[in-house]
């Protein structure tokens, strides 16, 4: 039985065809390619067989690309959805974000599409159950806390808000700014850089997009105000202790005296390492349900997830997160972050900085003693800067200061 990848590429313009062919030739040996002129010919053949990966255009006769994508989320979730398009109409590129789980421009650096390809389609060995597997590629919305959403709308729809305000409520919120960034480090926007902190994503994004983005989507207002307890999980103590571990590891990462890049990554990986269980507490809400009672009886939080998921939330948030672009330190601090032995990793890094400032939160409800592992710290020769880390966390006052 072959083990390649199959990838859709659907296109009306047959030379974007024939040039992707080309560009993706030497892949042949990984991945089983198959090119097709529209969008209905596209779903003929999923019909008829399996596909790993989808990339189309966007704007094409018949069937859109947004369309298209609606179709294949619904009926095929666990595939991986790109956009690759020329066409640049703000009101289709929100309608696919929703859909989509990156998006690229024509002309496209090759590179960087093989490069995502490769890496969307290695994210299942993070994940071996296959309707998890679905349920996390079908996500297309998670729960926000009520009260930032109004803050936002409020700031959005008034005439003399800045941008910088607008991004300082964005990012009290792990879902909105989880979608932001998906946003705006996909290649259509095309800064050429990644961005790694809510305020730059507004400010880069601009007013209108955002305003777009959080009203016109609908990736958040229906929730309402019943989001603020998912099967026992309370949003506004996830969101606070999100920006404490978030605060907490950028302090540590200061400590080591590590550049401006890494201190906003681990920001970043500190504020997004629990969104996992937003997907779960959201999507499988008698699970979730069934995971918080073991934990209120004394089983270890991870354990439980463990034992009634079959995985943990570290996982399902790596996975999420890697589908939609964000960055391989961010991804392996959300995945590892309560077993970084687990990793590969020899040298300090934002998992570092996160798995500690985690383990020290202790005022987040149903922390069940957590602890820093001595058994990865060693291995990174940094065992003796844990009193340090400890002083850090006992001196400053997370609730003071600002998310950035």
């Amino acid at each position: 039985m072959s083990t390649k990848k199959k990838i859709l590429f659907v296109d009306d313009d047959a030379r974007i065809l024939d040039g992707l062919k080309r560009a993706l030739r030497n892949e042949r040996r990984q991945w089983d390619m198959s090119f097709v002129l529209s969008s209905e010919q596209g779903l003929e053949l999923m019909a008829q067989d399996s596909f790993d990966a989808l990339v189309t255009d966007m704007r094409m006769p018949g069937i859109n690309g947004v369309q298209l994508l609606s179709e294949v989320s619904r009926l095929y979730p666990n595939m991986v959805r790109f956009i690759l398009s020329g066409y640049s109409n703000e009101d289709m590129t929100m309608s696919s974000v929703k859909l989509a789980h990156q998006f690229f421009t024509k002309p496209c650096d090759i590179k960087l599409l093989k490069d995502a390809l490769t890496r969307a389609l290695s994210l299942r060995e993070l994940l071996d159950d296959s309707r998890l597997q679905s349920l996390v590629s079908g996500t297309v919305a998670l729960p926000s806390l009520p009260d930032i959403y109004v803050e936002i709308v409020e700031k959005i729809n008034s005439p003399n808000v800045s941008v910088k305000a607008v991004g300082n409520s964005i990012a009290k919120d792990p879902a909105i700014t989880a979608k932001t960034l998906q946003l705006v480090n996909s290649a259509f926007f095309g800064f050429g850089r990644h961005i790694s902190t809510p305020g730059e994503a507004a400010t880069l994004l601009g007013l209108d997009t955002i305003k777009h983005l959080v009203l016109s989507v609908g990736l958040f207002s229906q929730f309402g105000k019943n989001s603020a307890k998912l099967s026992g999980l309370s949003l506004r103590e996830l969101a606070d202790h999100s920006i404490r571990v978030g605060l907490l590891a950028k302090r540590i990462a200061e400590s080591e005296q590590v550049d401006v890049d890494m201190l906003d990554e681990c920001y970043l990986s500190g504020f997004m390492h629990d969104i996992g269980k937003l997907v779960l507490a959201y999507n499988m809400p008698k699970e979730y349900g069934q995971v918080h009672a073991l934990a209120q009886g004394g089983t270890n939080f991870y354990r439980a997830e463990m034992e009634v998921l079959g995985t943990h939330h570290g996982a399902v948030g790596a996975y999420l997160l890697g589908l939609w672009g964000f960055s391989d330190a961010v991804m392996e601090t959300v995945a590892f972050h309560h077993k970084p032995e687990l990793s590969q990793g020899t040298v300090f890094a934002p998992l570092t900085a996160v798995h500690v400032a985690d383990a020290l939160d202790s005022s987040y409800p149903g922390q069940d003693n957590r602890h820093i592992s001595m058994e990865y710290l060693s291995g990174l020769g940094l065992e003796h800067r844990v009193a340090t880390w400890e002083s850090i966390y006992a001196d400053v006052d997370l609730s003071q200061e600002q998310a950035v």
